[in-house]
């Protein structure tokens, strides 16, 4: 089972057509992911009782997210507001001030050790917003040290909401060191670390402990350090994009699903991630990429199934 913690939010979706209200947020886009890709996985988050917090108690049951450690909270849901250009690319604006994802205490945090977890995934806004931030991370920090699970991070930073620079390279600076693997974009990397290229700052992360770096680089590629040292590239696979909303967390529960099927995720993370063959990192960055552009061929987060993605990558066996 995979442990997916983070914001589960609104995202009112806005169009020359009008605006439609739709489940949301990165951590829980990733978790509809691997569901949706045959992968046992269990949400932690903090669900409002509102009317947006059962449209999102709704969806995430639907998609086979198990909901046993989330919290039903008191404090309203967030909300995001996409705006699509005419490229169907998404601009946000939040509404978050005294929103229930970000009120964890360590209490509401469940003791993994013991659980049939063998992944605990989380980044985005949780990370970085006060007070849950400090809880979730303590929970990364038990974890790394006790070596039970692996532990993984996507920055997709909000520059429009989290805006010194200073503080948050300090936090990612910080909580890097926990994870095993860390996925980032080009654009999380640009804003971060404007002066500094994309190669340096993953062999920075690498020297800090961190197993596995990969970087996605929009329609271009993606780029994965691995623990070897080598370096894998694997082009975008090519669509008719409809919106990018969602993309790059249906690339993360890809890349987290084809680890899984490849049994690298578990005890001793370090380890499990080094024995992983050099040609099968091109199938699991080819797993993620297929994953993201099925996203991208339709409106919203709405990530394809495990047969969509096995009849685009092997059509002729179908």
């Amino acid at each position: 089972m995979i442990v997916v913690a983070g914001e589960a939010l609104i995202d009112l979706v806005v169009t020359a057509e009008g605006q439609r209200a739709v489940p949301g947020g990165s951590p829980a886009n990733v978790a509809v992911t691997l569901a949706r890709l045959d992968q046992p996985v269990r949400l932690l988050a903090r669900l409002a009782t509102d009317d947006y917090g059962r449209q999102l108690v709704e969806h995430l049951s639907a998609n086979r997210v198990d909901l046993e450690w989330a919290v039903r909270a008191e404090e309203p849901t967030s909300v995001a507001v996409a705006t699509l250009n005419a490229a169907g690319q998404a601009s946000y604006e939040f509404r978050l001030a005294g929103a229930a994802d970000w009120q964890w205490t360590p209490q509401e945090l469940p003791e993994l050790a013991g659980s049939p977890a063998i992944a605990l995934h989380t980044g985005s806004l949780a990370l970085a917003l006060a007070p849950g931030a400090e809880a979730l991370e303590g929970m990364l920090a038990r974890e790394r040290r006790r070596d039970g699970l692996t532990v993984s991070i996507d920055l997709n930073l909000r520059p429009s909401i989290v805006t010194d620079r200073a503080a948050e390279q300090e936090r990612v600076r910080r909580q890097i060191r926990l994870a095993h693997l860390v996925k980032a974009s080009d654009e999380d990397l640009a804003w971060l670390y404007p002066d500094r290229s994309v190669a340096d700052v993953m062999t920075e992360w690498r020297a800090a402990g961190v197993s596995c770096a990969v970087v996605t680089r929009g329609g271009e590629d993606a780029w994965l350090l691995a623990p070897d040292g080598s370096l894998h590239e694997e082009p975008a696979v090519r669509t008719t994009v409809v919106d990018t909303v969602g993309a790059g967390d249906s690339f993360t529960g890809g890349l987290l699903a084809a680890l899984a099927d490849l049994d690298a995720l578990g005890d001793r993370p370090a380890d499990r991630l080094a024995a992983v063959a050099p040609q099968q990192w091109g199938t699991v960055l080819r797993q993620a990429a297929t994953v993201a552009a099925l996203t991208c061929g339709r409106r919203g987060a709405d990530p394809p199934r495990r047969a969509e993605v096995a009849e685009f990558l092997n059509p002729t066996a179908s």
